[in-house]
């Protein structure tokens, strides 16, 4: 909670990965995501959600209880799922980031998979993804800045309907101005900033980059 305080003021929401958010419970999630939303900040469970609809509803039930405004998901859940668990977070004003390309180096072996389609539509599962995420109205899509002609390519055809979240800048050596030229609104960055010797100076550096060196 110490971090959230110093480091507000250079961030916009704060996600937690489902190994932070496992060993909490909800007292301590509730309790954190208050000191969040007192200093400014929105957070959002990492938990990359994938599941039947029963129990897609009863996990976001609980985080919404323990004051989550967004969950990310795996839309490999499928169209139906998806559509039902944007329009319920929707009712009570929370929001759905949909995963459409991880940013790990062994990613492509999975979003980079061809799928035909029933109408003998050739897509990448990323593409399809990316399809069912902005015609569904969710609230944004998860694209790797290790990728960034994927995320190009999301920016072009999602044509301002999802918002772009980019991680893996860092750690996972995605470049943060190349992510942002070409198409990212927000950068999700985590180790890289905590990690720092000084976490403030760190997170200001990123603030201010100059997208045009």
């Amino acid at each position: 909670m110490k971090n959230i305080k110093t480091l507000s003021k250079f961030l916009c929401a704060i996600k937690f990965n489902f190994h932070l958010i496992l060993p909490l419970g909800m007292k301590s999630l509730t309790k954190i995501n208050r000191v969040a939303h007192d200093a400014g900040l929105q957070t959002i469970a990492d938990i990359k959600l994938n599941d039947i609809g029963n129990t897609n509803q009863i996990a976001t039930e609980r985080l919404w209880e323990s004051g989550f405004d967004a969950v990310i998901v795996n839309p490999i859940m499928g169209p139906e799922n998806l559509q039902n668990l944007i329009e319920s977070a929707h009712k009570d004003d929370h929001g759905i980031i949909t995963l459409v390309h991880m940013s790990h180096p062994g990613a492509k072996s999975g979003y980079g998979l061809t799928v035909l389609q029933p109408n003998k539509k050739i897509l990448k599962i990323n593409e399809l993804f990316l399809e069912w995420s902005y015609s569904m109205k969710a609230d944004g899509i998860v694209v790797g800045a290790t990728v960034p002609q994927i995320i190009k390519s999301c920016h072009k055809k999602a044509k301002g309907r999802c918002e772009i979240y980019s991680r893996g800048v860092g750690t996972q050596r995605g470049d943060p101005r190349c992510a942002i030229k070409s198409g990212a609104d927000y950068l999700i960055i985590g180790r890289k900033i905590l990690n720092a010797k000084d976490p403030i100076l760190e997170a200001k550096k990123l603030q201010e980059l100059d997208l045009e060196s």
